[in-house]
């Protein structure tokens, strides 16, 4: 994915369209929320309310797009169980009507043990494999996926994300200078495109001319950026 100040006009409109899109369909909200870091967030990116089938298609298409966009390759999808499932088979259908046909998979939590049994469901796992998930908080399920995608001789090359939060990960319960994003590049090797930032959703707030509450949300989402965020990337 291209950095930010890379990122040509038209991801940026794609990226704050996005924003637009979830904070209406309920499902970047605002207010207090704790994060599994334990932090206190003044918002929250619940993917799991993309509940319905229009949204979930335009979801994909969101998705589709920051993936061709990014000019990232990869030879086929897949979802970690549970959330990435939906989203790997979504965006796979979305991939081949914007003319990118590719095969994908997801895991199953529970190995099955009747039928074809074992935990992986769909095309055969090989070549070079894109992760699909929502959010990366701490890159804990990335590292999963990806040592599933090794077990199977195949090579886990990039991952997209819809919402990049640029914050701090912990480690053994401190803070960190970088960001789960950070890590997945930078140790990890692998490509991550994402559809929408940190730095889009106050971009959005700005614009947005909500009045005193769009200023309230984001004088809130600045200064938990500025007290927990990472730099551009």
């Amino acid at each position: 994915m291209v950095s930010k100040s890379d990122q040509t006009a038209e991801q940026t409109r794609l990226a704050l369209d996005f924003v637009q899109f979830a904070v209406e369909s309920g499902v970047l909200r605002f207010g207090e929320f704790k994060t599994k870091a334990g932090r206190m967030s003044p918002y929250f990116f619940n993917a799991g309310l993309f509940d319905d089938g229009a949204k979930m298609g335009r979801l994909a298409e969101f998705y589709a797009k920051a993936i061709l966009a990014s000019g990232m390759e990869f030879d086929m999808v897949f979802g970690p169980a549970y959330k990435g499932i939906p989203l790997a088979a979504t965006v796979a259908v979305e991939l081949a009507r914007q003319g990118r046909n590719v095969p994908f998979a997801y895991n199953r939590k529970e190995a099955k043990d009747h039928g074809e049994g074992g935990t992986l469901v769909g095309a055969p796992l090989k070549g070079r494999v894109l992760i699909v998930d929502d959010v990366m908080s701490a890159g804990t399920a990335a590292r999963e996926s990806i040592a599933l995608i090794n077990a199977a001789g195949a090579t886990p090359h990039a991952i997209a994300i819809a919402l990049d939060r640029q914050e701090k990960a912990t480690e053994n319960g401190r803070d960190v200078d970088h960001s789960a994003v950070q890590y997945v590049r930078g140790e990890l090797g692998m490509q991550v495109c994402t559809i929408a930032k940190l730095a889009d959703l106050l971009q959005y707030l700005s614009a947005s001319g909500g009045g005193d509450e769009m200023k309230a949300h984001h004088e809130r989402v600045l200064a938990y950026r500025v007290r927990y965020g990472v730099g551009d990337h």
